[in-house]
C-alpha cells in the first residue's frame, strides 16, 4: 500500500531551484565543451577526408550538437515530470491556533443587562362612577297649542338669504402609532450556533462543533494589542452581542475590560463576523427564529 506523498512548501522549492541549477549547469557544461574545439584545425582534416554525401551532413560532425537532442529531450521530459509530481504533491498546513483551557469559562458571574425594549403604553384609567342626581317633583304644565304662522307667500314678500359661515377644517389625522421593538431573548429553546457545523447529527453535536469552530476563528483572528503585550497585560474581556434573526451580529458590547486596548481587539474580531459570508444560526423560540442576547468571555494570554 502506497503511501500519500506529502512534499511542504520548503520541498517545492528546493526542487525548483534544483532543475534550475542543474539546467544551468548543463547550459555551461556543454559549451564550454564546444569551445575547446580548434575550428581551423577541424576544417583541414575534414578537407582531407573523403566522405560520401549521406556521411556528410554537417560540416564538423566533431561539434554537431544535434546528436545530443534525444538526451536533451529526455531531460527536459524528465524534469517536467519532477515538477508535476512535487506541483501535485504539494501539501500546505494550517496554522495551528492556540485556544487558551477553559476558553469559554468565566471567573465570576457577570451582570446581564437585557437591552430595554419598547415598553407598551399604559392603560387609561377607568372612567368615574356616574352620579345620580335626584330630580326634584315638578308640577307638569299643560303645554299651549301651537300657533301656525301664515307662510303664503307672494310678491311683496321679501325672502332674505342667509349669510355664508365657512366650515372649519377637519382636524388632522393622528399620528402613526411607534413601532414596537422585538423582544431580545437570553435563553431559548435552540440558542444560536456558529456557522458550518449544521451538517452534524444531533444538536448536542452541533453545539460542540459550533464551539469549537467559533473558538477557532476567535484566536485566529485576534491580535494581541502591542501595548498589552509590552506591558505584559493578561486576563479576559467578556463581551455581549445580539444574534439577529437573520443569523447577522448587532449590538456588540463590552461588558468587562481589562484595558490596553484588549476590549476593542476582542470587539473587533466579533464584529469582523459579519464579514465571513456565512451567517450564524439564528436561535429559535417555538420554532419561530428571535434575537438572542449572547455571552462571551476572550482571554488573553501571553505565551511563554
Amino acid at each position: 500500500m502506497f503511501r500519500e506523498l506529502e512534499v511542504g512548501s520548503a520541498g517545492v522549492l528546493a526542487t525548483t531551484i534544483g532543475l534550475i541549477v542543474l539546467t544551468i549547469g548543463l547550459i555551461l557544461y556543454f559549451r564550454m565543451r564546444y569551445r575547446k574545439f580548434d575550428y581551423q584545425e577541424l576544417e583541414s582534416i575534414n578537407s582531407k577526408v573523403k566522405s560520401s554525401s549521406l556521411s556528410a551532413k554537417t560540416k564538423f560532425p566533431e561539434v554537431d550538437v544535434f546528436k545530443n537532442a534525444g538526451s536533451f529531450f529526455n531531460f527536459g521530459m524528465a524534469a517536467a515530470l519532477a515538477i508535476s509530481l512535487v506541483a501535485m504533491s504539494w501539501t500546505t498546513y494550517e496554522k495551528e491556533v492556540y485556544i487558551p483551557d477553559d476558553a469559554l469559562a468565566m471567573e465570576d458571574e457577570v451582570e446581564i443587562e437585557i437591552p430595554r425594549t419598547a415598553e407598551p403604553p399604559p392603560p387609561p384609567p377607568p372612567p368615574p362612577p356616574p352620579v345620580i342626581q335626584e330630580v326634584p317633583d315638578t308640577e307638569v304644565l299643560e303645554e299651549e297649542a301651537p300657533k301656525f304662522l301664515n307662510q303664503e307667500v307672494t310678491e311683496e314678500t321679501k325672502i332674505e338669504t342667509p349669510a355664508f359661515v365657512p366650515k372649519a377644517p377637519p382636524p388632522p389625522p393622528p399620528p402613526p402609532p411607534k413601532a414596537v421593538e422585538e423582544e431580545i431573548f437570553k435563553v431559548v429553546e435552540q440558542m444560536p450556533r456558529f456557522p458550518g457545523c449544521e451538517d452534524k447529527g444531533t444538536d448536542k453535536e452541533k453545539d460542540d462543533c459550533a464551539k469549537k469552530k467559533m473558538l477557532e476563528f476567535i484566536y485566529a483572528n485576534l491580535k494581541y494589542p502591542a501595548i498589552a503585550r509590552e506591558n505584559g497585560v493578561e486576563g479576559g474581556v467578556v463581551l455581549q452581542f445580539v444574534v439577529d434573526k437573520d443569523g447577522g451580529i448587532t449590538e456588540t458590547k463590552i461588558v468587562r475590560d481589562i484595558g490596553a486596548g484588549c476590549g476593542e481587539a476582542a470587539e473587533l474580531v466579533v464584529k469582523s463576523m459579519n464579514s465571513m459570508g456565512k451567517k450564524w444560526t439564528p436561535g429559535k423560540q417555538r420554532g419561530r427564529p428571535v434575537k438572542v442576547l449572547y455571552t462571551l468571555p476572550v482571554k488573553f494570554k501571553l505565551e511563554g
